[in-house]
């Protein structure tokens, strides 16, 4: 039996996100397990590790303070980026289809372009880098409480809850406001809801038929 629309849109943004949440655990751990930092004035190498309270999420592709360096992390998180925005712009062309509804898939998919945009361009391209993280994170979080127009309850009340707590870690993250969980912490605040907004609505999708009704 061929997969509706819908299915194929939940296939894609189901994979999209959990090779993209199992990858950045593996990139954390490698980054760690391997990096080392410039030489100490003794002149011995240090290992470094990463701490998810300090380091931004995207210093996994790239780490820029005073200066950049590339740990060996880099090309595992830019890539799993770049497939987790492709994915997402799949579903998005998928769930258009499905629904033909431009509210949500644009959405859908400017939160796809930024995801993308996160993998082309680490903290080494500077502002891109940024306007590409902040179109991912707003997006989704607005995805997230749009697209609960296509979920049946109560998976559609949960969608909204963690779209609107995306939306909130990034209103607090912007304002420089930390909850005591350091920048790193408090980007994950808006990373994780919206990861699990995606494993849930995909795998929902996944058995959803078509519907024009919008």
């Amino acid at each position: 039996m061929a997969l509706s629309n819908a299915a194929k849109a939940g296939v894609a943004i189901f994979v999209g996100a959990v090779q993209f949440g199992i990858l950045l655990i593996v990139a954390e751990i490698y980054y760690s397990a391997h990096g080392v930092l410039n030489t100490s004035g003794s002149g011995n190498t240090t290992g470094y590790a990463y701490s998810v309270s300090v380091n931004f999420v995207s210093d996994l592709g790239a780490t820029c303070r005073s200066s950049c360096t590339i740990p060996p992390s880099a090309w595992l998180f830019d890539i799993s980026n770049a497939v987790l925005g492709l994915l997402i712009l799949a579903g998005a062309y998928f769930l258009q289809r499905a629904f033909t509804w431009k509210p949500a898939t644009g959405l859908l998919a400017l939160a796809g372009i930024g995801a993308l945009g996160v993998g082309l361009f680490p903290e080494t391209a500077g502002i891109l880098h940024t306007i590409s993280s902040f179109i991912a994170f707003l997006f989704a979080g607005l995805s997230a409480v749009v697209t609960s127009k296509f979920e049946k309850k109560p998976m559609s009340y949960l969608s909204i809850i963690l779209g609107l707590a995306t939306l909130a870690a990034l209103f607090l993250f912007v304002g420089g406001i930390n909850l005591g969980l350091g920048v790193g912490g408090m980007e994950r605040m808006i990373v994780y809801p919206a990861l699990l907004w995606a494993v849930g609505f995909g795998g929902h999708m996944m058995a959803t038929e078509d519907s024009m009704r919008w």
